[in-house]
């Protein structure tokens, strides 16, 4: 598979409708245009990229969720791009290739998404952190005094729809002839399951990809970086671990954020996220090797074998400085 990194999604997403199950399950070999590099470091690369573009929310295929940007759900307003339901299809297949590879790709599903591909019944919870004026609206419709609702005529209500897609207006009937059915005290509970149903079922229900429940897999558990643990699944070559330098380094690490220290991983291994089981989920220890160069370079890095390469810093600012320079740059 070459791709261009400036087509990433067009020529990806050809490529991989185009193949059949049998070519895929025979293994990806992965190279970008107008570069050398090969092997899993660059197919990892490559995953983490493509599903960028994929939940990318300008490409209109999914929207993110209110409290969490790395939680996606399928948009009811995909079918402006008529190749929406094809561009369903690649993504579920992007999805199982990563599996299959054992790669973190950094997303994560909605739960309303999962319990819509496993038939449940989605209810007012399970909405919470997807659309928070939604949650918020059905609760207080919920929780106001029975006769306090009645007698300001249910706020109104009906059973319809109301909804904004891309600037346009729409109104569609949760029930027949639900124009002309108040929502009162008694109805209201049915009213609020209606409308969840209609947003996060109904209106997305030809948008199937055809996963399973596999979200901490994909997106890598949801807990900070153990930088125990990262110790525990590295080795050193040219280097000891009781090295003054070593602890220089792992002593950085701790002092960084976690969007840097994720940062300083890709740039190791080419995978911003680690599996829920932790470092020992990799498919490889990691190891850092001495470099034999001059002692101010910035480190290089192999990521096809997980190898983080250091020069033999003499002081622990210019290290920092040089590990601060990797983390702001990916």
């Amino acid at each position: 598979m070459l791709i261009d990194r400036s087509n990433l999604l067009a020529e990806s997403f050809e490529y991989i409708t185009e193949a059949s199950s049998e070519e895929l399950h025979g293994g990806l070999f992965m190279e970008f245009k107008n570069e050398e590099a090969t092997g899993p470091g660059v197919l990892r690369e490559w995953f983490y990229l493509l599903c960028q573009e994929i939940f990318n929310p300008q490409n209109t295929l999914f929207t993110r969720s209110a409290d969490d940007f790395r939680r996606f759900s399928p948009n009811p307003a995909s079918e402006v791009d008529p190749l929406h339901l094809d561009y369903f299809e690649f993504t579920g297949r992007v999805i199982a290739l990563a599996l299959m590879h054992k790669v973190q790709v950094g997303v994560l599903f909605d739960r309303g998404f999962f319990l819509q591909l496993t038939g449940k019944k989605i209810g007012l919870e399970d909405i919470k952190n997807t659309d928070r004026i939604m949650y918020n609206s059905c609760k207080q419709i919920l929780e106001m005094d029975p006769e306090c609702f009645d007698s300001d005529s249910g706020l109104g209500l009906t059973f319809v729809s109301e909804t904004e897609v891309l600037g346009k207006r729409e109104t569609k009937e949760l029930l027949k002839d639900g124009k002309s059915i108040a929502v009162n005290s008694k109805n209201r509970e049915q009213y609020v399951n209606l409308l969840i149903k209609h947003r996060f079922a109904t209106s997305v229900s030809e948008q199937r990809l055809y996963v399973e429940d596999f979200d901490c897999m994909l997106g890598g558990g949801d807990n900070l970086i153990s930088i125990d643990d990262w110790k525990a699944h590295t080795e050193y070559n040219g280097f000891k671990k009781t090295d003054r330098i070593i602890g220089w380094f792992w002593k950085i690490l701790k002092k960084m954020t976690e969007e840097e220290r994720r940062s300083v991983l890709f740039f190791w291994t080419s995978t911003r996220f680690i599996p829920v089981e932790g470092f020992r989920g990799l498919s490889s220890k990691l190891y850092i090797y001495r470099l034999h160069e001059a002692k101010d370079h910035l480190p290089t890095s192999h990521t096809c074998f997980y190898r983080l390469c250091l020069p033999k810093y003499p002081k622990i600012g210019l290290m920092e400085k040089r590990l601060r320079l990797i983390a702001q740059d990916l």
